[in-house]
């Protein structure tokens, strides 16, 4: 049985997720590089060619993190808290066989497209390009 005590750790712990979340989101949709969606592969990013030691490090530790947000998203979906959010942000984070063609096809929807490039525009970045010949 839960304490009242872990309750309302969890509660709290929701509540701080929630708002970094939405504190952080318009300035990682803005680091997206406009282009990102134009391949059909991903590219490698610039932290790919530093030395293979730290890269591993930080690949873990990313993808830790992705498993805590999403176990903690599932746990939300039962208790207060934004469950769905938090499952994103910890799916966003992991890496799995066809995440980019995943990321395409999501950011390919109408909707999600142009919420995005809403976010972009509060930044001042330029909107995301897609490739429509896929």
């Amino acid at each position: 049985m839960i304490s009242e005590e872990w309750l309302w750790w969890l509660g709290i712990s929701s509540i701080v997720i929630f708002v970094v979340s939405l504190a952080t989101l318009p300035w990682l949709v803005a680091q997206i590089p406009e282009n990102y969606f134009c391949h059909n592969r991903r590219t490698p990013t610039v932290w790919k060619k530093r030395h293979p030691a730290i890269r591993i490090i930080l690949l873990i530790l990313k993808n830790l993190l992705g498993i805590v947000l999403l176990v903690g998203g599932f746990i939300m979906l039962f208790i207060p808290g934004q469950g769905l959010l938090t499952m994103i942000m910890g799916i966003v984070l992991l890496d799995y066989p066809g995440k980019y063609a995943l990321e395409r096809k999501v950011a390919s929807i109408s909707a999600i497209h142009s919420g995005l490039n809403w976010l972009r525009e509060k930044r001042h970045a330029p909107p995301l390009i897609l490739d429509e010949k896929d």
